[in-house]
């Protein structure tokens, strides 16, 4: 929070370090379910907090303020006994030659948030408090008011883990104790570890949520055809156009994403021609019969898997972004054949970077109409097409007969065809 920096970056940063290379699996998981949760619920922990602080903490202070919020993020979120979370927040104090001065400080506040327990999150305003207010008034603007909220308030939720299988779903549901969505994704939500899960080492699944596994199956990808799946790491669309049997070029510009791309191939024993390129300067040898673009984007629709975009996206600036979605846009409709299939698509929830960048596109490509997505393509999820036929699936949408359960990302998607001239 302090550097912008992005959580994932960090986290991989932190753990490169030679005094953490022996950490325990099940800690490191924990360190990650902490972060994620100050991150996701850094508005109220603040709020909770800053309630027993008669007065703000001196400079220096070193990493006291983060130590009470990890604290306090155990105490009234992750069930963590008081006396284990308080432990270790005065240990963290002592360590810290900043910080040591405020270990008794830190006590008495996390004792007394262990006192009133959850009872000290009654009255606040989740959504007010922990999402910016730019962010939220963008949506309403979009969805209206109240389903600004519910997006909101699903954004806040911890994710399932959400998997695609190679086989029956129902079998693999069985096997992992979870849930076939309509879709087939296996929904799971006490995972613990992923690699012990039956099946990792085998490659018969990867991590996908159910949202983002939906535009690669608008391709409609079919044996024998040549595809791109363009911007692809980590390549959990390349996987599933390669379970097609399609002929999969799948290209990224950064060569360690591209690498990631590659072991998960291997893992999974699928193939793929894995190029590292930039998909503006990159010429393939020839046209697709179809091509899947997951462009750059904020990301807003993902909050819940990232909650640091709630904290590294400090505007509504995407200008750049927007621009870039264009150009990679224009560059992929060059790749498609005649009768070809487009499918663009965005984790994003904002509509400059998904109808209106779609709006521009066909007003400045009569080559290309759109194909309309049907609710029986995305498991009958109610509202999740839009009046121009796109994919457009929100933090609180529903799959039916799983409307009692955890949401999905949200996603833009638009499926295209090259007409004949």
């Amino acid at each position: 929070m302090k550097r912008g920096t992005f959580f994932e970056e960090a986290f991989a940063e932190a753990f490169s370090k030679p005094e953490r290379a022996n950490v325990e699996p099940r800690d490191r998981a924990f360190a990650r379910l902490l972060v994620a949760t100050v991150l996701r619920r850094h508005g109220e922990l603040a709020h909770v907090v800053g309630s027993h602080l008669q007065k703000p903490l001196p400079e220096p202070q070193g990493w006291v303020w983060q130590i009470l919020l990890a604290g306090a993020a155990q105490l009234l979120f992750l069930d963590t006994p008081p006396h284990a979370a308080i432990g270790l927040a005065v240990e963290q104090c002592k360590s810290d030659p900043n910080a040591r001065r405020f270990d008794k400080l830190v006590n008495a506040v996390l004792r007394r948030i262990a006192d009133r327990g959850r009872s000290a999150l009654e009255g606040l305003d989740p959504v007010a408090l922990n999402v910016p207010g730019w962010l939220l008034q963008g949506w309403e603007t979009t969805f209206g008011q109240e389903r600004a909220r519910l997006i909101a308030a699903a954004s806040l939720e911890e994710p399932p883990l959400d998997l695609t299988v190679r086989g029956d779903p129902e079998e693999w549901a069985a096997k992992l104790q979870g849930v076939a969505l309509p879709t087939g994704t296996v929904r799971i939500l006490q995972a613990g570890r992923v690699t012990d899960l039956p099946g990792f080492t085998e490659g018969m699944w990867w991590v996908q949520d159910a949202a983002a596994a939906l535009p690669a199956r608008l391709l409609r990808a079919q044996a024998g055809q040549r595809v791109a799946d363009l911007c692809a790491a980590p390549g959990g669309k390349t996987a599933e156009l390669a379970v097609t049997g399609a002929n999969v070029t799948a290209v990224d510009v950064s060569a360690a994403r591209m690498r990631r791309v590659r072991e998960n191939l291997d893992r999974l024993g699928l193939d793929a021609d894995c190029v590292t390129a930039d998909v503006l300067t990159w010429q393939p040898a020839a046209p697709f019969d179809a091509v899947l673009l997951d462009a750059p984007c904020s990301a807003t629709g993902t909050i819940r898997r990232h909650p640091d975009i709630l904290h590294v996206r400090q505007s509504k600036g995407f200008d750049k972004l927007v621009d870039l979605q264009a150009r990679l846009l224009q560059k992929a409709a060059q790749f498609v054949r005649t009768g070809g299939t487009l499918v663009y698509c965005t984790c994003s929830l904002e509509p400059e970077e998904g109808e209106r960048q779609i709006a521009r596109f066909l007003a400045a490509n009569s080559g290309f109409v759109r194909d309309p997505v049907t609710p029986d393509e995305i498991g009958g999820i109610s509202g999740a097409v839009t009046p121009d036929g796109d994919l457009r699936t929100l933090p609180c949408h529903r799959f039916p007969g799983h409307e009692s359960g955890l949401g999905l990302d949200g996603f833009y998607a638009s499926r295209l065809v090259r007409r004949e001239m």
